[in-house]
């Protein structure tokens, strides 16, 4: 794939990576290979949809911080559930790895850019004020007790729906913005004492002031269609906002990789239907792109197929159709080269290119399809001979292993020369986590010759070797966990951009097979002397 820093007029400060959609794991690994080689290049840090305040527990896990584990990382440092994303897992594993032993100049940082709330919720401002006034040495809990009440009222989701349920323009919630306002000012004021975790409470006091206006955004007194167009359009703002402070503390040290939906990166007006509503709104990508100028770069995502999704590839005439006849692998192109098309059918699922979005976007990533097992499975099976048998009940196999996928070539069933895996085996094959939801792991039978050529020791050393390996990392050829004694090597999750390696991979295993079969084969039709 083309670098993206190859395709664009002039290197930005904040370099914008959009997906169409949320769910499809390849934008997410395509976007971790991506980061990482912008590392390279000097990129400092990774901005994501994802609430700021969070984002300080996983950047303490990027950090190296004492007590703060990667589990705790993915439940804490996330919103929205994209903490259970594996390839997020692998964001993070891989920052920290990369910032291990290198200099504070040189280290990654990553951040959340939304505001801490949902379009159909938002939170109380309670923990955020309190958390401020513990860093600066003050007790407003008292006040700030009286002031929100019970929790539950601010929480109230029907209070979206309905402006006159919302607390967001009562008395106690005018006095509440000005006091987080007062503490912000505060945390100003000390800067020059405090500056050691200055910056973690400066994103606290901007989460309760974003929570406070979210909330008053919500009682305001509009019509249904004015409403959510109203209410997307200040989240937006929030994150723009969120954005240009995360571009300030960053300035000194790098550029910036900014990864979302495409509808709040992309510079034309965003549009999304809500409860029937069709609601239109300018992203945070369209201010900071106001803003910012020719520093601000997008580059936005498209997708042809998604076997995880449901979403059955693009008809031809569409912008992402013509994107598909240049072959099966991701490519990013210039936006002024992405033939006009017409625009694909929308549903909840994906919201697929239309002219203006290409227009006024920089570059195109467009991934042809998603992976899955049933995708892998039809490329093994496109292979000379082979067949394949899936473990069921009615072949007795044991349950845990139902669905998956041993694949032979010729009648002997003992030895699989690849298989396709979505179950750990408890006590036995657990290092993959192939519990998480969606993570299936690709294994195949290499041999002594090639499993060495790979790794840099033969099969039989595997043991000395285990814990210079992450088991769960995606994308990456690895050692079976359990059959690397007998050659066997395996990929989690390999997206599409390792598709030729998987490829290459299969072709060994492969005539492996063929050859033991057609020695079987001989010693079986050769005369009795």
């Amino acid at each position: 794939m083309t670098p993206v820093l190859d395709l664009l007029a002039a290197p930005p400060d904040l370099l914008a990576l959009g997906e169409p959609t949320h769910g499809e794991s390849a934008f997410l690994q395509i976007r971790n290979e991506i980061f990482l080689s912008l590392a390279a290049h000097g990129y400092r840090a990774i901005a994501v949809e994802s609430d700021q305040a969070a984002g300080l527990v996983a950047d303490d896990f990027v950090r190296g911080a004492d007590g703060v584990t990667l589990e705790h990382a993915l439940t804490e440092g996330f919103s929205h559930g994209f903490g259970a994303y594996p390839a997020n897992r692998d964001l993070l594993v891989r920052m920290r790895e990369w910032n291990a032993g290198r200099p504070a100049a040189e280290r990654l940082t990553f951040h959340g850019f939304d505001a801490p709330l949902e379009i159909e919720g938002t939170p109380s401002p309670r923990r955020y004020l309190l958390q401020v006034c513990d860093f600066l040495g003050v007790d407003r809990s008292a006040e700030i007790d009286d002031l929100v009440g019970a929790d539950a009222r601010w929480s109230d989701t029907a209070a979206i729906w309905e402006p006159g349920r919302s607390v967001g323009r009562s008395a106690d919630a005018q006095r509440l913005r000005v006091l987080a306002d007062d503490l912000l000012m505060e945390l100003h004021r000390h800067a020059p004492r405090r500056p050691e975790g200055w910056r973690a409470a400066f994103v606290r006091a901007t989460a309760a002031v974003a929570v406070l206006r979210y909330h008053a955004a919500a009682a305001a007194p509009l019509g249904r269609q004015e409403r959510f167009a109203h209410l997307v359009g200040v989240r937006d703002a929030l994150m723009a906002e969120n954005l240009l402070a995360i571009r300030a503390a960053e300035a000194h040290r790098g550029p910036t990789l900014v990864f979302a939906h495409n509808r709040h990166l992309q510079r034309d007006p965003s549009t999304m239907t809500m409860a029937g509503t069709e609601v239109t709104w300018s992203s945070a990508g369209a201010i900071v792109g106001a803003l910012l100028g020719d520093r601000y770069a997008v580059v936005v995502g498209s997708l042809g197929a998604s076997p995880a999704l449901g979403i059955a590839a693009p008809a031809p005439a569409t912008y992402e159709g013509k994107l598909q006849r240049h072959g099966h692998l991701p490519r990013c192109v210039r936006a002024t080269e992405v033939e006009s098309g017409e625009q694909r059918t929308h549903d909840y699922r994906y919201f697929p290119l239309d002219q203006a979005t290409v227009a006024h976007a920089d570059a195109v990533l467009h991934i042809p399809t998603g992976t899955g097992p049933a995708l892998l499975a039809d490329r093994i099976l496109a292979l000379p001979g082979v067949e394949q048998v899936v473990a069921s009940e009615e072949n007795g196999a044991p349950e845990g292993a139902w669905g998956d996928r041993f694949f032979h070539v010729g009648p002997d069933r003992r030895q699989p020369f690849a298989t396709i895996v979505e179950h750990d085996v408890p006590g036995f094959d657990e290092d993959s986590r192939l519990d998480r939801p969606g993570v299936f792991r690709l294994n195949v039978d290499l041999g002594r010759v090639e499993f060495t050529r790979l790794f840099g020791f033969p099969p039989r050393d595997f043991d000395a070797h285990r814990h210079e390996f992450d088991f769960a990392r995606l994308d990456t050829v690895l050692p079976h966990p359990g059959y690397a004694r007998y050659g066997f090597a395996s990929i989690v999750m390999p997206g599409p951009q390792v598709l030729p390696e998987v490829d290459r991979l299969l072709a060994v295993a492969h005539a492996r097979a063929v050859d033991r079969h057609q020695r079987a084969t001989r010693r079986t039709t050769a005369p009795q002397g």
